[in-house]
């Protein structure tokens, strides 16, 4: 959207003497000025630790942490504030849930479904919890297409099964899984799910109430706000039976030598001093979001998607990983026999930011017998000018890397 890339400062910079072409958005999103000025108007007016003080600066800031609170719950209409949970991120997030939730209902030898296409941030967590509690991992599939083996997943239910953690969108191949099926095939075995909302909160509008969604992830750096900032959703009934993960700061009620209690949610699960001027300006991101519509984002993210795919391929020598008919807006792919990190340094020097490698999903490149991709990933300032530029430029890397 040409109208809305004023609003980034960033993108007005160059790289090795080009116009910067930013298409790693999958890894982290600009900031629009908006949410820079939220930060620096933060510290500037209202710099004061929250929950505990009784002057005016501690109140205003609280206020405002709160209502970033508030916003959030807006934004994914969660049906409470206390059911959302500020972390760091979502790798917070899932490791959170990951300890308390085995903690409180997992026993020796339950199981818990992942898949193939996971970010490694939604398979360690387990693993490490594995090593606890001899908890095992089952893991769903994927087809050629990159798409989630449904019937593969129905299999792995057993009386074991203690938790789904799955992808709403891949970070690799952009497939948008089909999560309304997930979650209604899981509650028909009495399991809850976890989504690992950290790819689709950017591009899809998710209401966790109508997917019915026991616990959702996502981050806030991945959509247009801070990094170090994210948040975990769950349904109070589920967040109401999990021990505390950490200790000391507002998680508590009182304290004693003997024994401590604990506050309640969503405090319970936010020790320490939270991080109050990320939270305020995440929810600026959030608002800025709201302004445009996430259904203009999406129609525009479409296009740009569709025009890439067939400009990458009309060049020829490509092979796309992932191809579902369903996609947000990321092109993994690979170009003749050009490993992608020579690619991804031949485009930077052209001023072209793409992320190469495998993207934190080894077991998808296994699954698919390579060691990595290039991703091109957009967002709502991305345009087709820069598209055509980066197919010219993937074109001369071609005869430069093989001729």
């Amino acid at each position: 959207m040409e109208s809305e890339r004023i609003h980034f400062p960033i993108l007005s910079e160059t790289v090795n003497g080009k116009p910067l072409i930013y298409f790693d958005n999958a890894a982290t999103t600009q900031k629009p000025k908006c949410v820079v000025d939220k930060i620096i108007d933060g510290y500037y007016r209202q710099n004061a630790n929250i929950h505990r003080g009784v002057h005016f600066l501690s109140r205003a800031a609280t206020e405002a942490h709160e209502d970033a609170r508030r916003q959030v719950q807006q934004f994914i209409n969660a049906g409470s504030a206390c059911e959302i949970i500020f972390t760091r991120g979502t790798t917070e997030a899932i490791n959170l849930l990951a300890s308390t939730y085995t903690d409180a209902f997992f026993h020796d030898e339950a199981e818990v479904i992942i898949s193939v296409m996971e970010h490694h941030s939604n398979i360690v967590p387990w693993q490490l919890q594995s090593e606890r509690k001899r908890i095992k991992l089952r893991a769903v599939p994927v087809t050629a297409a990159g798409e989630l083996d449904m019937a593969a997943y129905r299999s792995l239910f057993s009386e074991r099964t203690r938790l789904v953690s799955l992808a709403h969108v891949s970070n690799v191949m952009g497939t948008v899984n089909n999560v309304r099926e997930i979650i209604e095939i899981a509650h028909a075995h009495n399991v809850p799910v976890l989504l690992d909302g950290a790819q689709a909160v950017p591009h899809i509008k998710v209401d966790v109430q109508e997917l019915d969604v026991d616990f959702y992830a996502f981050s806030s750096h991945k959509i247009y706000g801070p990094t170090g900032m994210g948040v975990l959703y769950g349904k109070e009934t589920l967040l109401e039976q999990l021990p505390p993960y950490q200790g000391g700061g507002e998680m508590i009620a009182s304290v004693s030598i003997e024994k401590t209690s604990y506050n309640e949610l969503p405090f319970k699960f936010e020790a320490g001093t939270p991080d109050f001027i990320g939270s305020t300006a995440f929810a600026e991101a959030l608002r800025y979001v709201n302004s445009i519509g996430h259904e203009r984002i999406a129609a525009h993210e479409a296009e740009l998607l569709r025009y890439a795919t067939g400009q990458l391929l009309a060049l020829g020598g490509v092979r796309i990983i992932g191809e579902s008919k369903n996609k947000a807006a990321t092109l993994s792919f690979l170009l003749d026999n050009i490993h992608p990190y020579d690619a991804g340094m031949l485009l930077d020097s052209y001023g072209i930011a793409v992320r190469t490698g495998h993207h934190c999903a080894q077991p998808l490149m296994q699954a698919f017998g390579i060691d990595g991709t290039i991703r091109a990933s957009f967002a709502l300032y991305n345009t087709k000018d820069e598209i055509d530029t980066f197919i010219k430029t993937l074109a001369t890397v071609k005869k430069m890397l093989n001729p």
